[in-house]
């Protein structure tokens, strides 16, 4: 977790908003905490919408799944 910590950092530095989706999903998809993951996936949809990003959908539904969205 602590490349993809590096990255996240890196990514914020950067404002690369394109690479904070991805990286917040893929750390919503590496723990095993159920709030932890909420929090990472809330984030990459916020990130996702920002950009008009295609990927805001499935994340939204991801969300909606887990109960964490309406």
């Amino acid at each position: 977790m602590r490349a993809l910590d590096d990255s996240l950092l890196d990514a914020h530095a950067r404002a690369d908003t394109r690479a904070l989706v991805g990286l917040y999903t893929q750390a919503a998809d590496s723990v095993n905490d159920a709030d932890a993951a909420g929090f990472f996936l809330t984030h990459a949809y916020v990130f996702a919408l920002e950009l008009g990003d295609g990927r805001a959908a499935q994340l939204h539904a991801r969300l909606c799944a887990e109960g964490r969205e309406a």
